[in-house]
């Protein structure tokens, strides 16, 4: 007898998979897709985290290079003044102190009374200094200004009992004279430019040409002078011998200055005190210098003192523009007062 076989049986057909089989190759297939969008994520985040990190660290070391710049900076600065100070021989050994007197004689200059006056008291109180030199090359100034300076170097001789010599350079005119003359001694070159023993008052007048071209000038006073000297207004009579006046006083302090400090020496002639300025050579012959002599000569060989230290009070930089600064601050805040005054009209 023969058994029913399963038609099934024997058969090579593969059995499909199960549903849950496919669920899990799907989510295997998701899980690779995530894990490959996640690496291309963190790729582009460790790019942008090292591409700052690489900024952070050019900028560090842009910051580290600016300050080692700084530092040399300061350093060679430091180092020319340490260096400078040691060349210079010291103050307490004996030396010529020396002064400079250069350029425009003015209160805002750097050959101003006040710089002047204090580098010559720093110099006179020195015990180590024998001499003062005052080293002038300038062609005049402010006669206020020279008159202090004037009248300081007699007050300092006479408390020091050191004399002063003064060394002219190329010019030592007008206000500069005014301040040699208190000098003991004058020293000049040759060729150097003496005298101009006068006083000037200078201006423009534009009245002619304002009527040529049918300007008015509108000006409103409060007292009969106090348009005195204005360009664009008629000068009167009476304006002119007022002037001319106040420049004859000052004149007259001015060759009264000269008198007391030359003495002697001076040999007057009617042009002495005209304005007229003279060579070296022609002012020792006048009697308005003494000798041809240099800074140097006059140390070595006057003084006998052959190391000089420089007291000038120089012009500080900074010290100027913070001036500058100071100013133009304060004219922005009158004018910002201005305009709030107006605006609240």
């Amino acid at each position: 007898m023969t058994d029913a076989k399963d038609p099934n049986v024997g058969s090579t057909q593969k059995t499909p998979p199960a549903p849950d089989i496919w669920a899990k190759e799907a989510m295997n297939s998701e899980v690779k897709q995530g894990a490959a969008n996640s690496g291309w994520e963190r790729g582009v985040l460790e790019e942008l985290v090292l591409a700052t990190v690489r900024e952070q660290r050019a900028a560090r070391r842009w910051r580290i290079f600016l300050r080692l710049m700084w530092l040399l900076l300061i350093g060679g600065i430091a180092w020319a003044l340490f260096s400078s100070e040691l060349a210079t021989p010291s103050k307490s050994s004996p030396h010529t102190a020396m002064v400079e007197i250069k350029g425009e004689i003015a209160s805002d200059a750097d050959a101003s009374a006040e710089n002047v006056m204090a580098a010559m008291r720093s110099a006179f109180e020195d015990e180590g200094s024998q001499a003062v030199v005052l080293l002038v090359n300038s062609p005049g100034g402010s006669p206020v200004q020279a008159g202090m300076i004037n009248d300081e170097i007699v007050r300092l001789k006479a408390k020091y009992n050191k004399p002063v010599y003064a060394v002219v350079e190329e010019t030592c005119a007008s206000a500069a004279y005014y301040i040699a003359a208190a000098a003991d001694d004058i020293y000049v070159d040759k060729a150097s430019i003496v005298g101009s023993i006068g006083v000037l008052m200078d201006g423009f007048g534009f009245t002619g040409t304002m009527d040529k071209l049918g300007v008015e000038r509108r000006l409103l006073t409060a007292g009969e002078n106090k348009g005195f000297l204005d360009p664009f207004s008629p000068q009167t009579e009476k304006q002119r011998a007022f002037a001319q006046a106040m420049l004859n006083q000052i004149h007259q302090q001015f060759i009264a200055a000269v008198k007391a400090g030359r003495g002697d020496r001076l040999k007057e002639t009617p042009e002495t005190f005209s304005g007229l300025f003279w060579t070296g050579q022609q002012a020792i012959e006048m009697g308005l210098a003494d000798h041809f002599g240099s800074l140097d000569s006059v140390a070595r060989d006057v003084v006998k003192a052959e190391d000089v230290i420089d007291y000038t009070q120089h012009g500080n930089v900074a010290e100027r523009l913070a001036k500058r600064f100071g100013a133009a601050l304060g004219a922005g805040t009158v004018r910002a007062m201005q305009s709030a005054v107006l605006n609240l009209r």
